[in-house]
């Protein structure tokens, strides 16, 4: 068996460890962790396959939202923030493990370039085509359908999770100027006659 498909089988199996965690992990800090090495590690595979594109893109643009999505869950959930800060040395462990098996990741990644295993079975594009302006290309016209579909998606969910996290209109108090200007002394001020009493 191939170096890269060593490498292939150990990406795929931390991806459904990770993806696994995502789903059973009760806290969700460790959730956004495992959520961060599962996108790592589909990155990985990406690169595997030559493509450099999906997998930059999956790493900068999901990892780099991951925190966004922790946001929305301590939004939604009202975590206690400070209790977390309290336990911040116990996630420790956690994220260096994870990060450990980023960096075995992307070593492993590397080391099949440098070994040249990335090169086998891989269809090569000639030497004047950009394999970024291709997936333009196909997204734009064969996959126009399904891409505007995802768009759509996302854009529900961007909706549901505003409304989820919405408090409401805070009340306060305000003032109208259009009827301030009508306003007379009279209505405002009325002065009333009492008699004095006299203490014994």
């Amino acid at each position: 068996m191939e170096f890269k498909t060593y490498v292939f089988y150990f990406l795929s199996a931390v991806l459904v460890y990770a993806a696994l965690r995502v789903i059973t992990a009760r806290n969700p800090v460790h959730a956004a962790l495992h959520l961060v090495l599962s996108f790592f590690s589909a990155g990985g595979i990406w690169a595997l396959l030559q493509a450099e594109f999906l997998a930059i893109s999956i790493v900068l643009v999901y990892v780099g939202a991951v925190m966004v999505l922790f946001l929305f869950v301590v939004m939604m959930l009202d975590i206690n923030m400070d209790r977390i800060r309290e336990g911040f040395w116990n996630y420790l462990p956690l994220g260096a493990m994870v990060g450990l098996l980023m960096v075995l990741e992307m070593g492993a990644i590397i080391g099949t370039q440098y070994l040249g295993a990335s090169e086998a079975q891989v269809p090569q594009t000639p030497a004047g085509v950009s394999n970024v302006k291709e997936l333009g290309r196909l997204l734009f016209t064969e996959y126009v359908y399904p891409f505007e579909l995802a768009s759509v998606i996302l854009l529900v969910a961007l909706v549901a999770a505003i409304v989820l996290t919405h408090r409401g209109v805070k009340k306060s108090k305000y003032t109208d100027p259009a009827k301030q200007v009508f306003v007379k002394a009279a209505d405002r001020i009325r002065v009333l006659q009492m008699p004095a009493e006299k203490q014994d």
